[in-house]
């Protein structure tokens, strides 16, 4: 497979997961997962219980597609740091939030506990890798396949464009399902 190849079936999966994951934010069930401080009033710890459940299915869906994906060789060892799976703690940082979403009383309890803390660790160091693979497929597309062979001509060299979406995650992953502090009589 060509970088170009690779990279357009890349996007593909990453559009189509990002285009699921739009539907369900933009439905009143998945709202929630977008849902910042007193919106947070409008949903319970459930409603994200239910919300992650759907998360889950785009994930193992792209996940599925990766994993079909044999990268050139160039980028291969990025590829497997980017998506693998079996080593993620980010899913496992949700899946343990989701759980505990679904027996906590309030956003309150919630926030505080260490599934919350564990969540939003993972949350901003997935969103530092994302950023870091990003930018290390962009060096490689600058480069462009053929740019160590002196005798290939500029205008034959491969380009390519990655977009991994990592302008999706939030600016302060700290704060995420924060609810605003309550004020006492």
């Amino acid at each position: 497979m060509s970088l170009t190849e690779y990279v357009e079936q890349l996007n593909a999966i990453v559009d189509r997961a990002r285009q699921q994951y739009e539907t369900l934010v933009a439905s009143p069930q998945g709202a929630v997962l977008v849902a910042e401080g007193a919106q947070l009033t409008d949903f319970t710890p459930q409603d994200l219980e239910v919300a992650f459940e759907r998360v889950k299915e785009i994930e193992v869906e792209v996940q599925e597609a990766t994993e079909a994906l044999e990268p050139p060789e160039q980028i291969a060892d990025l590829h497997d740091f980017f998506f693998d799976f079996d080593d993620d703690s980010f899913t496992a940082a949700q899946d343990a939030l989701a759980a505990r979403a679904g027996t906590a009383v309030d956003w309150e309890e919630l926030s505080q506990s260490p599934e919350m803390a564990a969540y939003r660790a993972a949350l901003a160091e997935d969103k530092q890798t994302c950023t870091r693979i990003e930018a290390e497929l962009d060096t490689t597309e600058e480069r462009g396949v053929f740019a160590d062979t002196p005798w290939m001509p500029g205008e034959l060299k491969e380009i390519v464009e990655v977009g991994l979406g990592c302008e999706g995650y939030p600016e302060h992953p700290e704060d995420v399902y924060r609810p605003p502090p309550t004020s006492t009589p």
